[in-house]
């Protein structure tokens, strides 16, 4: 149960990537952690880095990367279209994985002291590191830019919370703390009107718009009691935006924080701001991401889209990510590729995956070698597979079947089920042989002394225990895709209905392999009571399975008639 943090640090350098090569080889020059995206913006003369890993290597690799910065960019020379105070402007850490966002945050505040005290950097905290909420907004904190801090850096109320109070001209100041994750998102315009982008900006986002009389932009700001200007809200919560002109693209763009996706969606801020730039005679042309997007973000956007046009969503991951891209136009200035922006596919370790990123014929050679996995449990899994994909496909074809329309959502539930039996058992193909690694590994380790030899019967055990439970997760996820088989079986397409025997049959297949490698490898496990618990349960579901089988096998051959 590794701790992982994200780190996302903005440099206030675009257009020299050897100076921004400079800095992220500082970055991966430590053990820990993994670079995963660079975004330079020419207009913005800005780059984002994205980087994770553990908590302690992380804010090592972010110490060095602004110590690197300070010493490359000088920000007496810096001119972009971004809001920016520093040669790093700002630098969050972003909890992942095992870690709460208070302990985030206390990472957050050991590194702004150490910037402080040994770079001698003016720093701010803010957000979740910031206990002082007056001064927890970055835009706040932010406020008069570069230029107006060396006079704001001198007011008591702007002391900073680390490192001295004398503004570095070259360096400037920065900004560190803890935050949810965030998304960085523009969308372009059919106009080259700063003005008009920032109308629509002020519609969408949280903060909305200051009142005024009569509604003009010339007006007189309307207060409250107090004296402070009253505002309009805008109709996104949990989103920041402002309108500008980017001279690389020739367009105007909307650039938005959403701070929330789980309130304000990606996919949601895009349609709302095509409503609002529709409403001033202005279209939305596409759209661009700034740094990486976590996977569901993409998959909701895919999903939306479709039921926006009554088809279905139970198609690949590969499918909703396509869908999703054309329909945000996130490939309008630039390739979308989606094992470069999306998070969980940076992530991902390709030795997780080996037997599944194979072609046909090299699966099969694989299977075939002498070596003794893929076996058995793996051929199981995928057999398992092909079963849903067939049962998914009946549903598919089903969802868009001449004369069907007003049923497209019925099947479209089916085929999502399906997919989901599909992706797991996917993922359980090279699972099983990771299983089989696992017992080689642990007989192999040493046993000369007493501590040794109970070391290595602990991990044959542990490795015992989990080659039995993944080829029993493949039992349980090939039974449930029964469910999808039998109803396009009986309600599916009539024309695909030899494709629901033939998936009926894929699954009692996996369904019956699965348990032989259960048994197999139970017969070795110590724990009798769970493996007389786990065979009896394999058992139930075996028998079921052989039941259902004949249930839906009836079923087709009856519709087939012959």
């Amino acid at each position: 149960m590794q701790q992982l943090i994200e780190c996302v640090p903005n440099f206030s350098e675009g257009r020299d990537m050897n100076l921004i090569k400079l800095i992220t080889n500082e970055i991966e020059s430590v053990e820990g952690v993994k670079l995963l995206n660079v975004d330079p913006g020419k207009a913005t003369n800005r780059t984002v880095v994205t980087f994770v890993g553990t908590p302690e290597a992380v804010i090592e690799a972010a110490f060095l990367a602004i110590q690197k910065a300070g010493e490359l960019i000088d920000m007496s020379q810096h001119k972009g279209e971004h809001p920016r105070m520093g040669a790093t402007d700002v630098c969050p850490l972003i909890p992942i994985a095992n870690i709460s966002m208070e302990e985030t945050a206390v990472y957050a505040q050991k590194l702004g002291e150490r910037v402080g005290k040994e770079l001698k950097i003016p720093v701010y905290l803010y957000e979740a590191a910031q206990k002082n909420k007056e001064r927890s907004n970055l835009s706040v904190i932010r406020a008069g830019e570069y230029e107006g801090f060396f006079k704001k850096i001198k007011l008591p109320e702007w002391k900073p919370d680390f490192g001295p109070a004398e503004f570095d001209a070259k360096r400037g100041a920065t900004v560190i703390g803890a935050r949810d994750f965030l998304v960085a998102y523009n969308i372009n315009l059919n106009t080259t009107s700063t003005r008009r982008a920032n109308s629509i900006a002020f519609d969408v986002r949280e903060a909305g718009r200051v009142m005024r009389e009569g509604n003009s932009i010339n007006g007189k700001i309307i207060t409250d009691e107090n004296g402070n200007p009253k505002s309009v809200p805008g109709t996104l919560k949990s989103v920041k935006a402002i309108g500008w002109y980017i001279e690389e693209y020739g367009v105007a763009q909307i650039s938005m924080n959403l701070t929330n996706i789980n309130i304000t969606p990606v996919h949601i801020a895009f349609d709302e701001v095509c409503n609002k730039a529709h409403d001033r005679g202005i279209r939305v042309t596409g759209s661009e991401l700034v740094g990486l997007i976590p996977l569901k973000a993409m998959l909701d956007a895919g999903k939306y889209f479709l039921e926006k046009q009554q088809r279905s969503i139970g198609v690949s991951e590969k499918e909703l990510i396509k869908i999703a891209v054309k329909s945000m136009g996130l490939d309008e200035l630039g390739p979308f590729k989606p094992e470069e922006r999306i998070i969980e596919y940076m992530l991902r370790d390709k030795a997780d995956s080996k037997l599944v990123s194979m072609d046909l014929v090299a699966f099969a050679d694989e299977t075939a070698s002498e070596s003794p996995a893929p076996g058995g449990g793996s051929i199981s899994a995928y057999v398992g597979a092909l079963g849903a994909s067939l049962a998914t496909m009946v549903a598919n074809l089903s969802s868009h079947k001449k004369g069907w329309d007003d049923r497209w959502k019925e099947f479209s539930d089916w085929a999502e089920k399906g997919q989901q039996c599909k992706s797991e058992l996917i993922r359980l193909v090279d699972a099983d042989t990771q299983a089989f690694n696992k017992i080689m590994n642990a007989f192999g380790l040493p046993k000369a002394t007493d501590e040794e030899k109970a070391i290595r019967k602990q991990a044959i055990a542990d490795a015992t225990k989990f080659a039995i439970e993944i080829p029993f997760k493949v039992m349980e996820t090939a039974y449930s895709s029964m469910a999808v088989i039998k109803a396009m079986a009986e309600i599916g397409n009539p024309n695909s209905v030899s494709d629901a025997g033939v998936g009926a049959l894929c699954a009692r297949s996996a369904v019956m392999g699965a348990f032989m490698n259960v048994r197999i490898n139970a017969a070795g496990y110590d724990d009798k009571a769970f493996v007389n618990d786990i065979v009896a349960k394999g058992k139930a579901i075996e028998d079921k399975t052989i039941a259902l089988e004949k249930e839906i096998l009836e079923t087709v051959n009856k519709k087939i008639g012959l």
